[in-house]
C-alpha cells in the first residue's frame, strides 16, 4: 500500500506561492513536533557546547518570524513587532514548553496574516539589503526554519532518542 502524500508532495505541481507557504509550514510543524512532550527541564537542557537548546530554538524562530514578517515586511519597529534583543536564544530553566510553542504558533499565524496582504514580487525596505521581496523572505524563512529543524532533530535524539520527520 502506498503511503499518503505528505503536504510538500501534495503541492508538487502547485503554484509558487503555494509551494513556498507549504514548505515553510512543513518546517514550522516539524519544529513544534520536536519539542512535543518534553518537560521544561529537557527543553532547556544544553546538549552541545554552544548555548543552543530546544527551547531556545523555538523562541529564536518566533523572534525570526516577527523580525521578518512583522518588522521588515509590515514595517513595524522591532519592539512593537516583538523581536527580542537576544534574538530569542535566551531561555530560563523554568520556561513552559507549551507556552513557548503557543508563542511560536502565534508568531507564525501573524506572519501568515501579514504575508497574505502582499504579492510575492512586492518589495519593502530593509536597511542591510536595500529592498527585499516577499518571495525572498519566504525562501529565507524556509532556510532558517529548516536548518533549525535539523538542529532540533539532533537535540531531540540526544535528549530521549526520538528521531524522524514527525517525532
Amino acid at each position: 500500500m502506498t503511503p499518503p502524500l505528505t503536504p510538500d508532495e501534495q503541492v508538487a505541481a502547485g503554484g509558487e506561492r503555494e509551494v513556498l507557504e507549504t514548505f515553510l509550514d512543513l518546517y514550522r510543524g516539524i519544529v513544534v513536533r520536536k519539542v512535543a512532550g518534553l518537560s521544561a527541564e529537557a527543553a532547556c537542557r544544553r546538549l552541545v557546547p554552544s548555548p543552543t537548546t530546544l527551547a531556545g530554538l523555538v523562541r529564536h524562530l518566533a523572534s525570526v518570524e516577527r523580525e521578518w514578517f512583522l518588522g521588515v515586511l509590515d514595517g513595524r519597529p522591532a519592539a512593537e513587532a516583538g523581536v527580542r534583543d537576544d534574538d530569542g536564544w535566551t531561555v530560563d530553566a523554568v520556561t513552559d514548553v507549551d507556552d513557548l510553542v503557543a508563542d511560536y504558533e502565534r508568531a507564525c499565524a501573524e506572519s501568515r496574516r501579514v504575508a497574505a496582504r502582499f504579492a510575492l514580487d512586492d518589495t519593502v525596505p530593509m536597511p542591510r539589503l536595500g529592498r527585499v521581496s516577499l518571495r525572498w523572505i519566504y525562501v529565507h524563512l524556509i532556510e532558517e526554519t529548516a536548518r533549525h529543524a535539523g538542529h532540533a532533530d539532533i537535540l531531540r535524539e540526544q535528549s530521549d532518542g526520538a528521531t524522524g520527520f514527525d517525532g
